[in-house]
């Protein structure tokens, strides 16, 4: 193991100053994912639990959910909740049992409530309760992406050591060509945010600046094909 004094965000920033993977890249249609930006995680001074790390996110996430809609692309809501008893958490919830845990942001709950400032369309977006850390894991995301033939997946959202990473990690485990904007993931501290961004970069994702999946949707254009 090679040791070193660096912090995260330094061995981060070396990655992208001098990547040394080349990239996956957009295929030919991309769906995005925006990972549980529920109250519970974004309403910082309200629960315990929530974080920012860019205070653009959401706005940066209402323009990429706007241009992929007007590209015909799926778009994806997730959120975390369970049932009263919590037994649908499984033995994730079992860790704790506090006001905070996760096992108790019921459905329902003011925890569980998307953040406000999101402009999410009830109508044609998808949105998804899960249970565990991945959006795909036991959820119909997978057919839902087949019938539209994609092939690429942007992922947003929080915490991007948590459920972010799971949903990447699962995403090209599926074969996807993923995507991670970079000021469109948050977690709770730095340390974790900037490791999981530089482990992401060298083995899950494109991690990439958001214009630059700004402006490829803008100019997307689906093939007829």
């Amino acid at each position: 193991m090679e040791l070193s004094n660096k912090t995260a965000r330094q061995l981060f920033e070396e990655v992208k100053a001098n990547p040394t993977r080349r990239r996956f890249g957009f295929g030919r249609k991309p769906a995005l994912i925006n990972v549980d930006l529920q109250k519970a995680y974004t309403c910082v001074g309200e629960f315990k639990t929530a974080y920012e790390t860019d205070p653009r996110q959401i706005e940066y996430v209402n323009q990429l959910s706007a241009l992929f809609r007007a590209g015909g692309c799926p778009v994806v809501w997730s959120y975390v909740a369970y049932m009263t008893h919590a037994d649908d958490a499984g033995v994730w919830g079992t860790r704790t049992d506090t006001p905070d845990s996760l096992q108790n942001i019921k459905v329902g709950s003011r925890r569980a409530e998307f953040d406000d400032r999101l402009q999410i369309d009830r109508v044609r977006d998808v949105i998804v309760n899960k249970r565990y850390a991945s959006v795909f894991h036991e959820t119909n995301i997978g057919s839902i992406f087949t019938y539209h033939g994609v092939d690429t997946v942007i992922v947003t959202g929080g915490s991007t050591s948590g459920c972010v990473r799971a949903t990447v990690v699962d995403s090209l485990s599926r074969s996807y060509r993923t995507i991670v904007p970079e000021e469109c993931v948050a977690d709770k501290h730095e340390s974790p945010h900037f490791a999981n961004l530089y482990d992401m970069a060298l083995k899950y994702a494109d991690v990439m600046p958001v214009r630059e999946v700004l402006d490829f949707m803008a100019a997307y254009q689906p093939r007829k094909d």
